[in-house]
């Protein structure tokens, strides 16, 4: 139990009622604060979790966090009609896919650590949901979709770049596909 672990716990605990809200109201101010505060809560525990000290369980689930998070408020925001279901497809395969591989390295003892495309898809993933929420910018869908499509852009040049990496790691140290 860490001060980064029970951030990320409250995050997760909290982000079923924020997607039910999202959902039921779409684009608000308290969902926005709401967003504003999940999202950035995630900065707050990273700082924690590097001043006190990671731990397993930590690096565990704040990723998970981030995806619950994240690909649940694109959910929301889909059903609602304010995104439009292929980048939200896109970005879910690309999740799925990195953490099969993420689970495949770490099952051959390889670490692969995340470039800044990935931060940057995750940065971009949170701007487009904020601006998505956003009540004044209802009415300018094409600023939130572009954050989003940039998002895309991000999260499958990250995922070529993860695999490059990861083959390069694995060849490095002796791995091999078999």
């Amino acid at each position: 139990a860490t001060p980064a672990n029970a951030i990320t716990v409250t995050r997760m605990i909290l982000a079923l009622p924020f997607l039910a809200f999202v959902a039921r109201t779409g684009a608000s101010y308290p969902a926005l604060a709401a967003w504003i505060v999940l999202a950035g809560s995630d900065g707050l525990d990273g700082h924690l979790a590097r001043k006190h000290g990671t731990t397993r369980s930590g690096a565990f689930l704040d990723p998970l966090a981030d995806k619950v998070l994240v690909l649940g408020a694109l959910f929301a925001l889909v059903e609602i009609d304010r995104f439009w279901w292929v980048p939200v497809a896109l970005i879910t395969a690309r999740e799925i896919f990195i953490s099969l591989l993420r689970i495949r390295y770490g099952r051959q003892g390889l670490a692969v650590p995340a470039r800044s495309t990935a931060k940057a898809k995750t940065f971009l993933q949170a701007i487009a949901i904020g601006l998505a929420l956003a009540p004044s910018l209802v009415d300018l869908a094409w600023i939130p979709d572009a954050f989003l499509w940039a998002s895309v852009v991000m999260a499958l040049v990250s995922a070529v770049q993860y695999v490059a990496d990861g083959s390069r790691v694995a060849t490095t140290r002796g791995h091999h596909d078999r």
